[in-house]
């Protein structure tokens, strides 16, 4: 009987450590459109007995979002093709979640972390973390910096020159439809003012925006700042457009996709939509929008996630193999409409 007893007591500890070491997370990414970039393969590190390398994390900040979905399917691909596992997490715009994911990375012993800060004043205390478990970390899109200073390599998009093809398309629809001194046309640019990779797209639309129309009147440009959520997109261009009755003809855009596609819906919901023209940052979502027999959504600036994510890795693959890559690599955009999209947009127009 005590020997019965001692050996279930040895089983039940035995799986009670078991289940301590367990993270939770999957080494697959969400189910979503897929990429299938490749980085180069990495010699540095010997290949474990089942023939893996080493465990890559990408933590994203808003890993529900469809850009970081696209996103972590291209680094999962890239890191697999270069003989690594990959493991997807959404850090749900929470530091908390966030903090626990690194410190999961970390129990694991990740060989290396790509990631999207959900607060760029967390960067310094995410890289000392990191660096103090001897963990190389790579950016993406969110760079880690301190007053303006990248403290790891960042990937991620031409922001400004971004923001100008945007500014671009819209002047040059204000002005094929003579809308520059109508006094009732308004400018409304959606702003994420606390993300920095964000700021210079709001400057970017601005400034050539402006830079064409030199007629439209500044005092009909107006700014809505946002968390990147299509909700509270929605309800700042809302809250926009309520105070400014004045304004009958809206033209929009902004710092992401989702800001773009709530001040849609806000103009949709005002009776406001049919002269609209909003252009949005991303494509991955006006897709849907030029499927429809209507939309005020016209035009969107493309740029691939699958770019960013397969480059990330590749950047990250670069510190494991104790090289020194760039410390800034950055993707451009085209714009899309409905006239071009699945030609450029390829599988990711679906």
């Amino acid at each position: 009987m005590k020997k019965a007893l001692a050996l279930v007591t040895a089983l039940t500890l035995c799986l009670g450590l078991m289940a301590g070491c367990s993270t939770g997370e999957s080494s697959s990414t969400p189910a979503a459109s897929g990429s299938s970039a490749a980085a180069g393969n990495s010699t540095s590190e010997p290949a474990t007995e089942g023939g893996s390398k080493g465990m890559i994390y990408g933590i994203y900040k808003a890993g529900d979002q469809t850009w970081f979905i696209d996103e972590g399917e291209a680094a999962k691909a890239a890191a697999e093709a270069a003989g690594y596992e990959f493991t997807y997490v959404d850090a749900k715009m929470s530091p908390e979640e966030y903090l626990k994911a690194l410190d999961n990375a970390i129990a694991n012993k990740a060989a290396g972390v790509v990631t999207c800060v959900p607060d760029q004043t967390m960067s310094q205390a995410v890289v000392d973390k990191m660096n103090e478990a001897g963990i190389p970390v790579v950016a993406a899109d969110d760079a880690l910096e301190v007053d303006g200073e990248k403290l790891v390599p960042w990937v991620g998009i031409n922001a400004y020159k971004i923001g100008e093809a945007n500014g671009e398309w819209l002047a040059n629809y204000v002005n094929e439809n003579d809308l520059a001194t109508k006094e009732d046309v308004g400018l409304l640019i959606m702003t994420m003012d606390t993300v920095s990779s964000c700021v210079p797209r709001a400057e970017g639309e601005y400034d050539k925006f402006t830079e064409l129309c030199p007629d439209f009147d500044t005092a009909r440009i107006f700014k809505a700042d946002y968390d990147g959520t299509t909700d509270k997109g929605n309800t700042q261009a809302a809250a926009v457009i309520t105070a400014h009755p004045e304004i009958k003809t809206w033209l929009v855009t902004g710092a992401n996709e989702e800001g773009c596609i709530g001040a849609a819906r806000a103009l949709e919901s005002a009776g406001l939509d049919k002269d609209a023209c909003v252009v949005g940052l991303g494509g991955y979502m006006a897709k849907d929008e030029f499927k429809k027999d209507f939309s005020c959504v016209k035009a969107s600036a493309y740029f691939s996630a699958e770019d960013v994510g397969a480059g990330s890795i590749e950047v990250l693959l670069q510190l494991i193999n104790g090289e020194e890559p760039e410390m800034e690599t950055a993707v451009d955009a085209v714009v899309v409409t409905p006239e071009n999209y699945v030609e450029v947009m390829g599988k990711y127009a679906e």
